[in-house]
């Protein structure tokens, strides 16, 4: 884990009209670690990662990255701090084969003179995918294949591929393992885990319970736009990250968000 954090977000709000979407959530993602962030239906936890993601912007709040105060402002911008996502619905392009949709929005195109007729180089974009395939141990067998043939795991980890070829160590995981079989959730889930192991900062967004304690690291617990308590996953039980998230209990002492941060 880096002693100095990936990421901070203090004091987030945002709302939308006349509804409170996030009122004040303070989260710390450091390299290293997975992450989870937890929260009933309409706590926050989509909104919270728009705004990370560039497609919101806060009402109030601050961002830090690896220390730096920045300003996400567009998805662009949070790709160039390294922060990368990747949605429910993987946001793939099902009529283009793998590697274009790994280089989507970035392609590489020949120098020279085929540099202004905008010629794509297909055959080294080819190659980089195959290689990042190769280095997270995703197996596609056919990476000239439309994805709109592949199963869900495998888009997962295309999206995943995507995301962290376009330079992100800080990689937000919405419920990737929604509607997912057994063989193909713990495909993704071995993903997750050399992310992490590779040193990237991963924010788990699930209400998968047994997803949770079987991959994070820390867990923040979202209640009515507030973060209301952070752990360590190995201190607590399901029973009382559930009672938190439903208001039956109250944090303990020692793991309430102060949402004071250094």
């Amino acid at each position: 884990m880096q002693s100095t954090p990936f990421l901070q977000v203090r004091h987030a709000a945002k709302s939308f009209g006349a509804v409170q979407a996030l009122e004040d959530c303070s989260i710390t993602l450091y390299g290293g670690q997975i992450h989870a962030l937890v929260g009933g239906n309409g706590a926050g936890k989509s909104t919270l990662v728009e705004l990370i993601a560039g497609n919101e912007r806060p009402d109030r709040g601050e961002f830090f990255v690896e220390g730096e105060r920045v300003r996400i402002t567009s998805p662009r911008a949070a790709s160039s701090y390294g922060i990368g996502v990747v949605y429910q619905n993987l946001a793939l392009v099902n009529a283009l084969d793998v590697s274009a949709n790994v280089f989507l929005g970035r392609e590489e195109v020949y120098g020279g003179f085929f540099k202004w007729l905008g010629v794509l180089n297909n055959r080294r974009m080819r190659q980089e995918t195959i290689e990042e395939l190769d280095r997270l141990h995703v197996t596609i067998p056919d990476v000239d294949a439309r994805v709109v043939n592949m199963s869900g795991g495998q888009r997962q980890c295309i999206a995943c591929a995507r995301a962290l070829m376009n330079g992100a160590k800080i990689l937000l995981m919405d419920e990737p393992t929604a509607a997912l079989g057994v063989r193909e959730a713990a495909q993704v889930m071995d993903l997750m885990r050399r992310c992490r192991d590779e040193g990237s900062a991963v924010m788990l967004i699930s209400h998968n319970m047994e997803d949770v304690f079987r991959l994070s690291d820390k867990i923040t617990v979202l209640r009515l736009g507030k973060s209301i308590a952070t752990v360590n996953t190995t201190d607590v039980t399901p029973d009382y990250i559930v009672g938190l998230i439903t208001g039956a209990i109250a944090p303990k002492e020692e793991h309430r968000q102060s949402n004071e941060l250094p």
